[in-house]
This record gives structure tokens, C-alpha cells and sequence, in this order.
């Protein structure tokens, strides 16, 4: 036995929590360690009832004849998509105080602005950079300012651009601020905010698996892939950074998340700290 197991109400052995492990790391670049075969189970079990009259075996057999239903829900299952408005507020700090001041002064007559969100999960983090982008520049209608935003599951990128949230969203951000880009909800609406107009047509959502091509090919100003690469095991990772080198600028700049570091995984970007990275030429 891979790991001690909580009670389950289906049969999932060993084996089957293998095959599963195998297509994950395959279609999504997700390395599931033993420790996670709880978790598969809690996330699967409820389509295994109602869709394999809770077979994981009939659940594996799907997978094995690559049925597009049951491939797309587990690996939107799988996907981890935990964030928050201004979640590690130091990187929009950083995008406003620091690199839009210094653009300003050494490219002064630069007026193409190209983000890219890997990751985006609901979109909180993709519409946090348009609100810092709209707050710092008060000329942005004389830019082409583009905003792309990623994910692998499809079900949050069809969340992400409703762009409404339950209010409690927003609660930790400033008053002002929520009233200048938010729309309350009211009557059957009531509880909910909804992202302006005017912030939320400065996004683009894609869905995009980032271990298959990519169709744009930048360059890119900034890419923010936070949280995204914790669970891909180090040849993914080494990878995926050398992509992303080859699709930023030569000025551009890279923000992961706090709990991942590039050491070790590639020598195409330099720290300045607080999981901020720039490109080496």
C-alpha cells in the first residue's frame, strides 16, 4: 500500500492510482506523490459514482481510450486553484512602483505593454495586474496594453471571464478601491461582485496546456507563474523556464510564487529578490 488510506466507499487500488498518476504527469506535467492518493480519490469519487457506478476501474478504461469527457474532467480535477485578489500584493507592488517608473524612464518611447497570467485559475491574479496597470497609468488609452490569460482547466477560465465573485472576495482589498472596480450585485445578485467593464476587456482568456505548443510567441514584458510548477518534477520545470525565457524580452521579468525558487533549475534568469526574477541576455 502506496500510503496509509482513509475509508472509501469504492475499490482503488495501488494500480489504479498509478494509471491515473501516469496520465497526469503525461497530459499535465503534475507529479502526484504517494501522499496524494487520498486526495485523487476525494476529488474523482463523485463522477465515479454517478458516471462508472463506482468503478474506478470503468474510470481508468475511459481514461485508457482517451474519451475527451473523461480525460477533461480529471484533469480539470487535478488542477489546483487556490488564489486570491492581489495575492503576494509585493509583485503588483513591484509592477507599479518599480518597473513602470523605470520603463518610463529608460524606453520612453515605448507604448506596447505585453503580460502574460500562466496559471490564472478564476482570475483574480490577471485582473489584480489590470487594476495596477489602470491605477498607474493614467495614459493607458494611448498604450497597447494586452493581457494574456492561461489555464489548463477549463472550467475556471469560463469563470474567470464572467468575472464575478462572491463579495467576500474582495474584502481585504481597500474600500475605494473595491467601489472604483467592482459592480455590486444587487437583488438576486445581492453577495456578489462583478469586475468593471473597463478592467476586464484588458484580458484575454485561453485555455492552454503549457507542456503543448504555444501559439504566441511573445515577446512578453512580464510573465507571472505563481504557484503553477510546485507540483511538475524538475526536468518539467527546467523545461517550462526555458520556455518562458524564450518568449520574454531581454528586459522582461519572470514572478513565481513564494514557495518555488529557479535554483538548481536554470541559469536564464537572476533573482532580485522576493520572487521577482530578470531575464539574462
Amino acid at each position: 500500500m502506496l500510503t496509509e488510506e482513509l475509508a472509501h466507499e469504492f475499490d482503488f487500488p495501488d494500480v489504479l492510482f498509478e494509471r491515473i498518476r501516469s496520465f497526469a504527469l503525461q497530459h499535465t506535467g503534475i507529479n502526484l506523490s504517494d501522499a496524494k492518493k487520498n486526495m485523487v480519490y476525494s476529488r474523482l469519487s463523485r463522477r465515479v459514482r454517478s458516471q462508472f457506478s463506482g468503478s474506478f476501474q470503468a474510470f481508468c478504461e475511459a481514461l485508457d481510450a482517451d474519451d475527451p469527457d473523461t480525460c477533461e474532467f480529471l484533469i480539470n480535477a487535478l488542477t489546483t486553484n487556490l488564489t486570491a485578489f492581489f495575492r503576494e500584493k509585493h509583485h503588483f507592488d513591484f509592477l507599479a512602483q518599480q518597473w513602470l517608473p523605470q520603463l518610463r524612464q529608460t524606453q520612453p518611447q515605448q507604448r506596447r505593454l505585453r503580460i502574460w497570467s500562466a496559471g490564472c485559475s478564476t482570475g483574480e491574479e490577471p485582473y489584480s495586474i489590470a487594476i495596477s496597470l489602470l491605477e498607474a497609468m493614467p495614459d493607458i488609452e494611448q498604450w497597447d496594453v494586452r493581457i494574456l490569460a492561461t489555464d489548463l482547466d477549463a472550467n475556471v477560465i469560463a469563470s474567470a471571464q464572467q468575472g464575478v465573485y462572491d463579495s467576500q472576495r474582495v474584502q481585504a482589498m481597500p474600500v475605494d478601491q473595491v467601489r472604483r472596480w467592482f459592480q455590486r450585485g444587487v437583488g438576486k445578485n445581492s453577495g456578489l461582485v462583478r469586475v468593471r467593464e473597463e478592467v476586464r476587456k484588458r484580458v484575454t482568456f485561453r485555455r492552454l496546456n503549457l507542456l503543448h505548443d504555444w501559439p504566441m510567441r511573445g515577446p512578453f514584458d512580464l510573465i507571472f507563474c505563481r504557484n503553477v510548477v510546485i507540483y511538475f518534477d524538475k526536468e518539467t520545470q527546467k523545461t517550462l523556464f526555458d520556455r518562458y525565457a524564450n518568449v520574454l524580452s531581454d528586459t522582461g521579468y519572470l514572478f513565481i510564487g513564494h514557495s518555488e525558487n529557479l535554483f538548481q533549475v536554470t541559469e536564464r534568469f537572476r533573482s532580485l529578490g522576493q520572487t521577482v526574477y530578470c531575464k539574462v541576455a
